[in-house]
């Protein structure tokens, strides 16, 4: 596959590519925490209620459910044209995400997002596309904004610019927390019901394709195991302590692999972290930075 000509790039950018509407209910809330590892402990009545509609505790969604709001998109990645510009989806990683939650998310709703390319950046290697997505409630009031960041490996070299790479590094200490979780063998395709269903993390000869040994977990679904981790430690399990996460996607994780979050906490409501694989001791999630309300 040929990089795209930077004519071609610079009409792209800016673009509305559509408008997504998403309907849930309890079933698809309690499906999505379950498919990022919820509840670790199904005796634990603080995590129970992320899964168990009827919880003594009231039932809460999982902040990072916003993700989902426009996994209509996918079906555009996946066809291998965004904008004008061809790629083989196979070749497609998703790089860096950012979540924003203006308000605890209900546990049914319709919302509706508008999808926009934000920016396109040449790192050489690859095409770096940025995707903005702002999700509103039927009544209008905004819930979510997101910004994904998807490497298109192989497209670089078109002569746009290449964008700015600093991002925010943990302390150079000890982390003070370090949460441990095994993900499961089938987690990637649990976590594919909730609207991701990328072949990549579920068909072997897909994922050869990609030039992965086999299917890989979602970056998405290993965000949330993190997202998950340090709102239990630092944010009383309560979803309406989210209020932002930025994270850079920096090595894939399979199935069955064991996450090892790693948190600093800095100015009080403001945790970084990391998470690496603990068998392969390789870093997966980078820069990360969860920010709590008080």
């Amino acid at each position: 596959m040929q990089p795209p000509t930077l004519d071609l790039v610079n009409r792209a950018i800016g673009a509305e590519l559509a408008s997504a509407v998403y309907s849930y209910d309890e079933r698809d809330v309690a499906l999505y925490a379950l498919g990022i590892g919820a509840p670790a402990d199904p005796l634990d009545q603080d995590e129970l209620k992320f899964v168990y509609e009827m919880s003594s505790r009231g039932f809460q969604v999982l902040p990072t459910f916003a993700v989902v709001f426009a996994y209509e998109f996918n079906r555009t990645v996946h066809s291998g044209e965004i904008a004008g510009i061809k790629y083989n989806p196979m070749m497609c990683v998703h790089g860096e995400q950012f979540l924003r939650v203006f308000m605890p998310i209900p546990p049914a709703a319709t919302v509706n997002s508008k999808i926009t390319i934000a920016d396109i950046f040449d790192k050489g290697s690859g095409l770096l596309m940025v995707i903005d997505i702002t999700s509103s409630l039927d009544s209008g009031d905004k819930l979510a904004i997101a910004r994904h960041s998807l490497f298109f490996r192989g497209l670089g070299g078109f002569g746009g610019e290449r964008g700015a790479s600093a991002k925010p590094a943990p302390p150079e200490r000890a982390p003070d927390i370090a949460h441990e979780e095994r993900t499961q063998d089938t987690q990637a395709l649990l976590y594919r019901l909730a609207g991701d269903d990328n072949p990549l993390h579920a068909d072997p000869p897909m994922a050869s394709i990609g030039h992965y040994e086999k299917p890989i977990l979602h970056g998405l679904c290993t965000m949330g195991f993190a997202a998950r981790a340090i709102l239990k430690r630092y944010g009383d399990n309560d979803q309406s302590r989210f209020d932002s996460i930025s994270v850079r996607f920096s090595k894939h994780v399979f199935p069955g692999d064991t996450l090892v979050t790693e948190m600093w906490r800095d100015k009080g409501s403001k945790i970084h972290f990391q998470t690496r694989v603990k068998e392969r001791d390789v870093i997966v999630l980078s820069h990360g930075v969860l920010q709590l309300r008080d």
